[in-house]
């Protein structure tokens, strides 16, 4: 016999405009940002070379980390050159800084000072990520290597070869393996580290330029073919694409997919989202199975949406935002403003029976 149960089914509720909040303080657009595990402070990085550490709750500046000028890397603490990536640590230790100068530097969350510097790479570091409830740092670069690194031994582990192109993103969760997009390669890598192995993915008909873990199985990535896809480690192809997902603009006949230049997934979710150029920030639902992306809500914004975050419990999204792409200067949009914006996500109980 078949027993009825009441399932809350959460859905997230399209923000009010009113509620989303901008903050401001990089005088450059921003290229990357981190939320700290207790989601009280977010860390966002910049074109100025600048890191600057908010408190969510105020919205204050809590703490700056000055940017230098290029050519006083002898005498200054801090980057020179654009930060491209940041990670932080499952357990707050350790902030993690790359930037377009090949250095990857290490400081600490609460106090802002900074601890290590780590060279190695021999081009801009693109990705970073922290393997959960440890300190191995994983590096990407646009030298088409990945690095291992242990923080609290300040110590070179290994370095790990495959990418034909310069690597645009990594992430990694709690095993021991990162995933990494290859750009123009058009690939998606998982790498065993232990195994010292590595599973190639083919899907996306342009640059793959960034991707993140949904859960331990599941991944998302955008490209500059305008598509989104979902991807199981299981399978060498996407098992769901949205082609233009932030539409197209142009002439008639000549109409380009605007890029998709960030993702971000809730953890162990079925929620995504997406960032572009075109005014934007999309949310998606996967569909069962991860089988299929339906749009849920879009957020309004101006300017290249850089780089993506949801809060550890789903709270807030943070969207890193700019008047130029993180990665170049091919145009510009002048009505951006350079700056975070937070996104309050609320959550409606939406009640469904389901049979037992």
């Amino acid at each position: 016999s078949k027993k009825f149960s009441k399932r809350m089914d959460e859905e997230i509720s399209t923000p009010d405009p009113a509620e989303i909040r901008l903050l401001r303080g990089h005088k450059l657009p921003v290229t990357c940002l981190v939320i700290t595990p207790d989601e009280k402070y977010i860390f966002s990085a910049s074109k100025d070379c600048s890191i600057i550490k908010w408190e969510v709750e105020s919205g204050k500046k809590a703490q700056k980390i000055a940017g230098g000028r290029k050519g006083t890397e002898a005498r200054h603490v801090g980057h020179t050159a654009h930060v491209l990536c940041m990670a932080i640590s499952s357990d707050a230790k350790y902030l993690a800084s790359g930037d377009m100068n090949k250095l990857i530097m290490i400081w600490d969350p609460m106090t802002c000072k900074h601890l290590y510097k780590f060279k190695g790479h021999r081009d801009a570091v693109s990705g970073l990520a922290f393997r959960r409830g440890t300190h191995t740092l994983y590096s990407a670069s646009h030298d088409r290597s990945i690095k291992v690194w242990s923080v609290d031994e300040n110590a070179y582990v290994e370095t790990l070869f495959g990418h034909q192109d310069m690597i645009t993103g990594l992430d990694c969760l709690s095993r021991e393996r990162c995933v990494t997009a290859g750009g123009r390669d058009r690939t998606v890598r998982v790498w065993k580290i232990a195994e010292e192995s590595q599973l190639v993915f083919h899907g996306h008909e342009g640059s793959i330029d960034c991707i993140q873990l949904i859960n331990e199985e599941h991944m998302v990535t955008g490209g500059d073919d305008g598509s989104i896809s979902i991807w199981t480690v299981n399978k060498k192809k996407p098992v769901s694409t949205v082609k233009q997902a932030h539409g197209s603009h142009g002439n008639t006949g000549l109409e380009q997919p605007y890029w998709v230049s960030s993702v971000a997934a809730l953890h162990n979710s079925d929620i995504v989202a997406s960032g572009s150029h075109n005014s934007a920030v999309q949310l998606w639902k996967c569909g069962q199975g991860f089988r299929g992306l339906e749009p849920l809500f879009s957020v309004p914004m101006t300017g290249f949406v850089n780089s993506l975050k949801f809060s550890n419990s789903g709270k807030f999204l943070v969207a890193g935002v700019g008047q130029e792409h993180r990665l170049g200067r091919w145009w510009r949009i002048k009505e951006a403003r350079n700056g975070i914006y937070i996104i309050p996500l609320k959550r409606q109980a939406q009640e469904q029976e389901v049979v037992q």
